[in-house]
């Protein structure tokens, strides 16, 4: 049986991720209230932000804009698009 949350981003119960994603508190707190689908939503959404943007992960600047994006994807707020980003036609 599958694990189902009440998803933050999208406002309905879905299923829940198998694991939380990060270590500690925020990785619990992503666990108990992001659905599977709202994770690889933001993941997706990530990787443009980090290649767009030509971030590096290794930066921890990059990190903290990333960690504060997420949040606001997430809580369902205004967050950073890629400027000039033109998704792919199907």
């Amino acid at each position: 049986m599958t694990r189902t949350v009440m998803c933050r981003k999208y406002q309905q119960e879905m299923e829940g991720l198998d694991a939380p994603p990060y270590p500690g508190p925020k990785g619990q707190e992503i666990f108990e209230s992001i659905s599977k689908q709202a994770w690889q939503d933001w993941q997706a959404h990530q990787t443009m932000l980090i290649n767009e943007k030509h971030l590096s992960l290794v930066d921890p600047e990059s990190r903290k804009y990333l960690q504060a994006e997420m949040d606001k994807f997430f809580a369902g707020e205004d967050y950073d698009k890629a400027e000039g980003y033109v998704p792919p036609s199907a």
